[in-house]
């Protein structure tokens, strides 16, 4: 029954590949960046204002140490040094500010565009990814672009401006003590260059580690009553702790190497100071320099503290940030399905325009197989092998054959969940290639063999795939769907919370849910695969008559097991091996195809 989906392990095409360069990294970076860069330089604006209060002080102190010597008021220096820390406080604290909102608005734009993109990926691309990792992508990764987009673009670029003003100042103080005040930080400064890229390294695995964590979860969750049915809780805990456990190793040695970032250059300061310190004192005790200079050169050099902090954050962030990116590139670069109205590239076949389908409720649609031949991925057989019908509306028709015989794979070409290899898939007599994706999928209706019901009410369900749809419509197809003396005894009524994937509910309430919402949407096509097999046999016969009364005007294709669905079909397609073998009634294949024959004689169809 379970005949079409391939269970082969393949590669993630979101698994890390070769690194981003450093040009590629920064040209995402500025997209994110750019839409918001006129705030972000507000922002560094009041950081190079708070900068430059701050450069004032060493020479306020220097003018200090000057009138002490002899024996001035400083009064009105003591008053310019307060002020000067109270205005450079209070504007470093707005910027600041501004900094952080942005840092959030990047991360709220980056959110929306991963999003949506990863809402329309093509089935194909979602097959062969696990949607757990890509929960941790729109997540935490995401939470890494705020500090390198916005902070460390601004502390690179009020820490370099700094940088440059104090060595400047140091300059005109003293060459010498310049000199030995630069010799210390670069040297100091070019080994701690070389862990950076090892910070890269660690916290990309340490994001990939996190989406084990989300893809581990997501698993257990997602089949929350086996796993507990089965005994299994503690083997998956381990699991999850497992990934939990790699993220954490991962981690510390991402923080393991930023701390040596940091102490680094923090040395190199300390150690800077200290020969600033002995030469310096040489120096005055020779006359070159005043002491009122050396002390000014002492505030401008721990002042040096700051913007240096600063510029090896700015480097630690885009390391860091570098990670993240590459992972959010790599979601980015999925396929996604586009819905405006131009056929795929390549799909164009002649200079005649896509033709739209005919608004839902004009007409049943037709549907037409051409020599089709399909296989999901070029690394597996082929599911279909030049399969070829015609299905006019309206009318049920019902597709049988054992399992692995390309049914739901119908159905899923229909969709367009897929592309035939070869061949076409005609809806209308239109290649559902050449017709606007958004136009096809609103003329049809589909219940999954699984019936998936999503959390939320049971209004929110139903009206999933028909959102505009009126209270009289609810009621109508509630009463159709057998579903209004459930409704009637659930407390809240429709908006009853069903829970995760319906979990409140049973399996033929799930289906009865699922057939409904199709319903709801009032199809031209209704696609309906395994639709009743969960259901009680007064249900079942209640709902089959609601399809054959809805296929008098729908065009109706089901994927049918059971004997009692399969005769009342209008017309019957046996499929096997990726083949059809044969179109008829029920009376008409029990004597022309044996296999049919077979399958209705062994009960096969009512048994499956």
């Amino acid at each position: 029954m379970f005949d079409e989906q391939p269970q082969v392990k393949t590669a993630d095409p979101t698994e890390a590949g070769p690194p981003l360069s450093a040009r590629e990294t920064w040209a995402v970076l500025y997209r994110h960046f750019r839409p918001h860069r006129g705030v972000v330089a507000v922002g560094a604006l009041f950081t190079l204002i708070g900068a430059a209060t701050g450069l004032a002080q060493p020479v306020a102190v220097e003018a200090l140490v000057n009138r002490l010597s002899d024996d001035e008021s400083v009064t009105s220096i003591l008053v310019l040094l307060t002020c000067l820390l109270v205005i450079g406080t209070a504007v470093e604290s707005v910027g600041s500010y501004i900094l952080e909102r942005t840092a959030q608005s990047v991360v709220l734009d980056s959110r929306r565009s991963l999003i949506g993109r990863l809402l329309r990926l093509k089935v194909t691309e979602l097959e062969r990814v696990q949607p757990g990792d890509l929960m941790s992508r729109v997540t935490s990764d995401t939470t890494l672009l705020q500090a390198v987009t916005t902070q460390a673009v601004v502390s690179a670029f009020s820490g370099g401006l700094t940088v440059v003003a104090t060595v400047v100042m140091m300059a005109f103080m003293d060459p010498v003590l310049l000199g030995v005040t630069l010799g210390v930080i670069v040297l100091i400064g070019a080994a701690t260059a070389l862990v950076m890229p090892k910070i890269s390294k660690a916290t990309r695995q340490a994001q990939e580690a996190v989406g084990s964590i989300s893809t581990a979860l997501e698993r257990a969750f997602g089949a929350f009553r086996t796993l507990k049915a089965s005994g299994a809780e503690e083997r998956e805990v381990a699991k999850v702790e497992e990934a939990a456990s790699e993220a954490w190793r991962h981690g510390v040695r991402s923080a393991k190497w930023q701390a040596v970032a940091w102490s680094s250059m923090g040395f190199a300061i300390q150690v800077s100071f200290l020969a600033v310190l002995g030469v310096g004192g040489a120096r005055v005790a020779s006359e070159a320099i005043s002491v009122a200079t050396l002390v000014a050169f002492l505030m401008l050099l721990f002042y040096l503290i700051d913007p240096v902090t600063r510029l090896v954050d700015a480097v630690t962030q885009y390391q860091v940030g570098s990670a993240a990116v590459a992972r959010i590139v790599q979601a980015e670069r999925m396929e996604t399905e586009e819905f405006d109205a131009s056929p795929p590239r390549g799909t164009q076949k002649s200079d005649t325009p896509p033709r739209v389908p005919a608004p839902a409720g004009t007409r049943p649609a037709s549907v037409t197989f051409e020599n089709v031949t399909f296989r999901y991925r070029p690394d597996l057989p082929y599911v279909h092998h030049g399969v070829s019908f015609t299905v006019p509306g309206p009318g049920m028709t019902a597709f049988v054959g054992p399992s692995g015989a390309g049914k739901t794979t119908v159905f899923g070409l229909v969709e367009r969940f897929y592309e035939a290899s070869d061949g076409r898939v005609l809806v209308d007599g239109e290649d559902v290639l050449r017709l606007p994706l958004a136009e096809l999928r609103a003329a049809i209706g589909y219940v999954e063999q699984d019936a998936p019901v999503l959390a939320g009410t049971l209004r929110e369900n139903l009206l999933f795939a028909a959102p505009d749809a009126t209270a009289s419509d609810i009621r109508d197809v509630l009463v159709r769907a057998r579903l209004d003396t459930l409704v009637d005894t659930l407390p809240d009524g429709l908006d009853t919370v069903v829970g995760h994937r319906g979990s409140k509910l049973s399996g033929g309430e799930r289906q009865r849910v699922a057939i409904a919402r199709a319903l709801l949407r009032k199809p031209r096509l209704l696609l309906l695969d395994e639709a009743t097999s969960q259901l009680d046999a007064v249900n079942e016969l209640a709902l089959r008559d609601v399809v054959a009364e809805v296929s008098q005007q729908v065009t109706v294709l089901v994927v049918a097991h059971r004997l009692s669905t399969v005769t009342l079909a209008d017309r019957i397609v046996v499929m096997d091996a990726g083949r059809v073998r044969a179109v008829g009634t029920h009376d008409e294949l029990v004597v022309a195809d044996p296999l049919y024959g077979e399958l209705a004689a062994t009960q096969f169809l009512a048994s499956s």
